[in-house]
């Protein structure tokens, strides 16, 4: 066998590549692990923990709204940007340094550097002069945020990315993009007092996801502020004295501050040298790999959303956990993406597990159960608000298997965990109506769904 530098070299310090490495030098194997930013990825340092410090502090101003329907009064209430960025970055850095340290008690180098692949054993640290060789290597570099570079104006528009880091909140952004993160930042500067407009090129929000829920949401967040332009996209936008005008297709001229494209995601696959170890990409331009995540070369894996089959943190842990009890436990695996629980946090958020009402119809043979209801929250009961909740029971009409669950509205990405346990054994509605309900709660709707929507049972 010959000799390297390490059993296993993983590019990459997010939260698949940091589990991967961890329990592969636990099984006392010589692992270093490759970042070349701070350790964490997207999910820790600019994207899920971030976010949601910012979604927290954005719903303070509804739930003060709140407050007051239920007899409290605030007198000088007011949001100070510079003191939540504080905060935030503070607590990001101490998560990063666990993150670094659990590495370091694992027994796992840390390289600060980017890692560039000379070929399938060998990889180069840019500019620290250090080369590495590695019997197996593991990509687990994410993704990055993506924009059309070629439209006018484009340089003067943001990502997600520096949204985490505004100097100061603006008085007016303009979010394009339809998809997690456009609505979840929509709802996050609506909710700190940003005057906001959501632009997206498709008939509605949320695409992929169950179309009840997607108008549901629509009408909901617009109810918070938001004015969403459908159907549209940008042309050009042009800085001037007073701001940056967005051109849109339709002859709209809009004057904001801020500028922010959320228009998906993608590989960070560049300048890594995939070509250099045999690496092919699929044609979406991601790393092709088999079912355990295996590429085209031999001795190289690739986990996470630099393969974009599921990009969710938690799926990418799950595939770190699987590579490791192929490649070194000899207990071959493969992660199941059926029934994986997603939440939006967008204000409202969403929650939802298995298949949309539409899959349901193409999958299920025989037809399908839907059973629907829209409520105002107890909470709102003195406030005066229209906002409605939105659950949503999808069941396989042959087996009674309950087969999707979606929800619009408070908690609801707390309720869809749990719901998550039911969908994933297969229970059937039966067995969810013989579940007592828990009352008074929203969650209690969820078992006690009698009546079918109308018409709802017929062929896909």
């Amino acid at each position: 066998m010959a000799d390297y530098d390490y059993d296993l070299f993983v590019i990459g310090a997010g939260s698949g590549g940091v589990r991967a490495a961890r329990l592969t030098a636990l099984d006392g194997k010589k692992v270093a692990v490759a970042e070349e930013y701070r350790v964490g990825g997207t999910c820790v340092i600019r994207g899920c923990v971030p976010k949601k410090f910012m979604v927290m502090a954005s719903e303070v101003s509804h739930a003060l709204e709140i407050a007051e329907g239920y007899g409290w009064s605030f007198d000088n209430v007011k949001f100070d940007w510079p003191t939540f960025l504080e905060a935030k970055d503070v607590e990001i850095a101490r998560l990063s340094g666990i993150y670094a340290a659990n590495l370091g008690k694992a027994g796992v180098e840390l390289v600060h550097g980017r890692a560039v692949l000379k070929d399938a054993h060998t990889v180069e640290i840019v500019g620290k002069d250090r080369t590495i060789t590695a019997e197996k290597i593991l990509i687990a570099t994410g993704g990055r945020p993506w924009k059309p570079d070629e439209m006018p104006g484009i340089e003067h528009a943001i990502t997600s990315e520096e949204a985490f880091h505004l100097p100061e909140l603006p008085k007016r952004i303009l979010i394009a993009g339809g998809g997690y993160i456009a609505v979840e930042f929509a709802g996050i500067f609506a909710g700190l007092g940003v005057e906001t407009t959501l632009i997206y090129r498709g008939p509605n929000i949320l695409r992929g996801f169950d179309d009840d829920v997607r108008a549901h949401l629509a009408g909901e967040i617009e109810k918070r502020g938001i004015k969403v332009i459908l159907g549209c996209q940008h042309e050009k936008i042009e800085k001037t004295d007073t701001g940056l005008v967005n051109h849109l297709e339709n002859g709209m001229k809009l004057e904001t501050d801020v500028v922010m494209f959320a228009t998906g995601r993608i590989p960070h696959v560049k300048d890594l040298g995939l070509e250099n170890a045999g690496v092919e990409l699929n044609e979406a331009g991601a790393i092709k790999v088999d079912p355990h995540s295996r590429t085209t070369a031999d001795n190289i894996w690739a986990i996470g959303d630099v393969t974009d089959r599921m990009n969710l943190t938690p799926v990418a842990i799950r595939e770190a956990v699987a590579f490791h009890q192929t490649v070194y436990r000899d207990n071959p695996q493969h992660f199941d993406y059926e029934a994986v629980a997603t939440a939006v946090f967008s204000q409202p958020p969403v929650g939802v597990v298995g298949l949309s009402e539409a899959e349901a119809r193409r999958s299920c043979s025989n037809g399908v159960d839907v059973y629907v209801t829209r409520f105002r929250p107890m909470k709102y009961a003195f406030t005066g608000s229209d906002e409605r909740v939105l659950m949503k029971l999808v069941v396989d009409a042959d087996s009674q298997r309950v087969v999707g669950v979606h929800i619009v509205g408070p908690d609801s990405p707390e309720m869809i965990q749990l719901a998550a346990i039911a969908v994933k054994a297969g229970l059937t509605k039966a067995q969810w109506d013989a579940t007592c309900a828990v009352h008074p709660t929203m969650a209690e709707e969820l078992v006690t769904l009698k009546e079918k929507q109308s018409g709802a049972t017929s062929a896909g």
